[in-house]
């Protein structure tokens, strides 16, 4: 064989090999090509889970609400707090949703926590953020439990616990009542437990709601929430008061709450709506439930018959599984969309709204959350994508799991 038959012979098979890897990339990159052509904005794209025959929605929540309701009657978003602002929290939030609570900064406990003490940096931030950025707002800002240290210390005094809360409460109505961006405050928060009694004070300063021990009019109702709602009334008449309250679905507590709104409203004061905060735990049968799922509907009901706003004011779902199984995130998916159906099918009888009580889960190392609607990296769990197709469809049909 001539050197130069065997140059030949030898480049051949050494880099046929070579050329069959080459032709073969040309082949995957000419295919992905043609199959990634991109024409444009699209409302869906398909799903890359094998596992999952859903389609992903790339519209926000607030173009969604704009497109397919009528933004009077139904809104949907989240709580940030002082500390997300000017960071990528704040940057998906902006993206996603248009109707805001801010989480503890409108609070007695951080506004106006003992005598001579005043803090407006974190309110008046949050006002000019909703302006800035023409968002709508619910205050949260409730006298109830969240209450500052010094009011819980065993010691205070009757008249001491009147002037804080009368003074908190009344210079927030007039800092907010001629904010157009704020549509909705809670007034009182967490005033009844489980059991339909009056959440009171205890010893020591835990959890408790210190107002109660102020006392009660010869009608049995606390003086706390009859002036809370006179003080609102007066001072913020551009904006509507809210009765908030936590729980389940008990149905003797949902009692005492409607005759106590029935006998603010029988009395003359002003309360324009209900809210439920709605935290669900995994291991708390309520929103994957149909019993527990047909209470809510006939609670929307009775708010709209009687003239109130019906407000999910701090929904989250909590996973117990550390991490969660995929049979979790599925049940967290349907339990918060569960809760958005029945809003979306009281609709048109009243105003709904659905707030989530945070944007994403928190890693804090020995603490991780798993109980919002983004990740700890901010990527969005099934539930993003459940409740977006839920508001596309106008979904009322509920998903059950527990008997």
């Amino acid at each position: 064989m001539s050197n130069d038959s065997f140059r030949y012979f030898f480049s051949y098979y050494y880099f046929l090999p070579m050329k069959n890897i080459i032709i073969k990339l040309l082949f995957v990159f000419l295919f992905i090509s043609c199959s990634s052509t991109y024409e444009g904005s699209t409302d869906i794209v398909k799903n890359s889970d094998p596992d999952s025959n859903s389609v992903k929605i790339t519209d926000s929540f607030k173009k969604i609400i704009s497109d397919e309701y009528n933004t009077n009657t139904l809104k949907f978003g989240a709580t940030l707090n002082f500390y997300q602002f000017n960071t990528n929290v704040e940057q998906l939030f902006l993206k996603e949703f248009d109707y805001v609570v801010a989480e503890n900064s409108f609070k007695q406990s951080i506004v106006h926590p003992e005598p001579n003490q005043w803090n407006w940096e974190r309110v008046e931030a949050f006002l000019e953020f909703i302006k800035k950025n023409n968002l709508q707002m619910r205050v949260h800002g409730p006298i109830g439990p969240q209450s500052s240290t010094w009011a819980k210390t065993d010691s205070r005094t009757k008249d001491e616990l009147i002037k804080n809360y009368e003074e908190f409460l009344t210079e927030l109505c007039k800092k907010i009542n001629d904010q157009e961006n704020v549509k909705w405050m809670d007034v009182v928060n967490e005033t009844i437990d489980n059991k339909a009694n009056w959440t009171i004070e205890k010893i020591g300063t835990g959890y408790q709601n210190p107002w109660t021990q102020i006392g009660e009019n010869e009608d049995g109702i606390p003086l706390y929430i009859i002036r809370s709602f006179e003080i609102a009334n007066e001072y913020a008449p551009n904006i509507s008061l809210v009765f908030n309250q936590h729980q389940g679905m008990q149905p003797v507590m949902w009692d005492k709450v409607k005759e106590t709104i029935l006998y603010l409203k029988s009395k003359g004061l002003r309360v324009d709506g209900l809210g439920w905060q709605a935290h669900l735990r995994d291991n708390v049968i309520l929103s994957l439930n149909k019993e527990q799922f047909d209470h809510l509907l006939s609670l929307i009901d009775w708010a709209h018959e009687n003239d109130l706003d019906f407000h999910i004011t701090e929904i989250d779902y909590r996973m117990t599984g550390d991490p969660p199984s995929s049979l979790e995130y599925d049940r967290q998916a349907n339990g918060y969309t569960n809760i958005l159906k029945a809003l979306i099918a009281k609709r048109n009888n009243g105003v709904v709204t659905f707030n989530t009580w945070g944007v994403y889960d928190k890693n804090e190392g020995f603490n991780h959350e798993y109980k919002y609607l983004y990740d700890s990296n901010l990527n969005p769990k099934k539930a993003v994508d459940l409740l977006k197709s839920t508001l596309k469809n106008k979904s009322i049909t509920p998903k059950f799991y527990d008997n």
